[in-house]
């Protein structure tokens, strides 16, 4: 097992190249499923996520094939001969459920594995199973399964989401596009990567009104066809290399960044005294000499503050100048990261929902442990602008969500390398 040591304490300086969205990626691969004409992504991540879906779709008869080094997917479904989803892929990422409307919506029949993940939170499935049963969806849960099927085809609805959910606004937004009549989608997902999903639809042949608001219109069409999409900017991994430089110092552009991605993520940053600031190439990220200010944080839907981004801010605001309140509302048990910083000498308090952070003038490195895939990096943050040597483990986590780190990081000056665990 792979292990990732840190020397902290250098500024950064240089440029990094983000790549295109995972949970976009994850997303839109799916969609293949809808029709048997090629589908092409283009600015596709290389992780192992992407990797485990492609296994997926595999396993049901999809083909795809990985062009120019990874950053090209060519997916086929001409030829869909398993309608089974099993437990041993489905396990290891949550996303592999968004197969579940496209092959119910194209032949009106699937079985599809509950699913794993990061460990979270329960994260349940519900509102995807409610909103395909809207649409008419005859569904049974049985020994871990779903066994869903439409034998006349799914239906046109109207389907209000209690609360808002990105992952069942996809599910249901794919299967609508071949739903007899009119689907209307309230209280709908925003994230930009319920816009790209939109937008390679509507290449594909869909007719799909207000995606990016919270009211979402579907006109069913009785076929897709293929198209060729480029993924969309990680606005995930774009928050989190824009921390690099904030917490250790130095300067940094993030080539492809777009402040739209993460407005709400960038005015907390200028609120602790970064400068954010737009190029022609994408941002330009850079902090002065002296300690960032505390700032609080509450985690919402898009456009508010995002959820995978509280970890990597935690680590910035543990060497802040005063006390910050991180509230997380949308994933129950996600401060994890806090013990494993708090061993870096941290000063966190956990109740519940909401952690407490007590700024420390510098962290220290030390051995430390990821949970999960925004708490691994979270650790390098912290490692980056430590005294000392931190050593991570179970960076497995780390290569689902990230691409090159190391590389990445090393190439503005940073001291990390992945090595082998003795």
């Amino acid at each position: 097992m792979d292990q990732i040591i840190i020397r902290g304490g250098a500024p950064l300086r240089g440029a990094i190249p983000i790549a295109g969205a995972k949970n976009a990626c994850l997303t839109l691969m799916p969609a293949t499923l809808l029709s048997d004409e090629p589908l092409t992504l283009t600015n596709a991540p290389r992780l192992s996520d992407i990797s485990t879906m492609t296994a997926l779709l595999g396993s049901l008869g999809a083909e795809v094939s990985s062009l120019q080094e990874g950053k090209v997917l060519a997916l086929s479904s001409h030829d869909i001969n398993n309608h089974t989803a099993d437990y041993d892929i489905v396990r290891k990422m949550r996303a592999s459920i968004l197969v579940l409307g496209p092959m119910l919506a194209r032949d009106g029949h699937a079985v599809v594995s509950l699913p794993g993940g990061c460990a979270i939170g329960a994260r349940p499935v519900d509102l995807h199973l409610k909103g395909l049963e809207a649409l008419g969806a005859e569904l049974d849960l049985r020994e871990g399964y779903v066994h869903a099927k439409a034998p006349g085809g799914l239906r046109g609805a109207t389907f209000e989401f209690p609360f808002v959910s990105v992952g069942a606004t996809e599910n249901i937004l794919m299967a609508a596009t071949l739903a007899k009549g009119t689907t209307v989608l309230k209280n709908a997902a925003r994230e930009p990567e319920i816009v790209d999903l939109a937008a390679c639809l509507t290449k594909m042949g869909a007719r799909i009104d207000g995606a990016g608001t919270s009211t979402i219109t579907v006109e069913g069409v009785d076929r897709l066809h293929g198209a060729t999409h480029p993924v969309v900017t990680d606005r995930i991994e774009l928050g989190t290399y824009m921390l690099a430089p904030a917490i250790t110092g130095g300067e940094v552009e993030l080539l492809g960044g777009r402040m739209d991605l993460v407005a709400s993520f960038a005015e907390k940053l200028d609120a602790a005294g970064i400068s954010v600031t737009e190029t022609e190439g994408g941002l330009r990220v850079a902090r002065a000499n002296g300690r960032v200010r505390a700032v609080d944080v509450v985690t919402e839907p898009f456009p508010g503050f995002p959820t995978d981004l509280q970890a990597q801010m935690m680590a910035l605001l543990c060497t802040a100048e005063g006390v910050s309140v991180l509230e997380e509302k949308i994933f129950e048990n996600r401060f994890m990261h806090a013990p494993e910083l708090i061993r870096m000498g941290a000063q966190i308090d956990v109740h519940g929902g909401t952690a407490t952070v007590t700024g420390v003038e510098r962290l220290k490195g030390a051995p430390v442990m990821a949970t999960d895939l925004r708490a691994s990096v979270s650790l390098i943050l912290a490692a980056l602008a430590a005294e000392g040597e931190t050593v991570v483990s179970r960076v497995y986590h780390l290569d689902r969500g990230y691409e090159r780190v190391e590389e990445k990081l090393s190439a503005c000056g940073a001291s990390i390398e992945r090595v082998k665990e003795q």
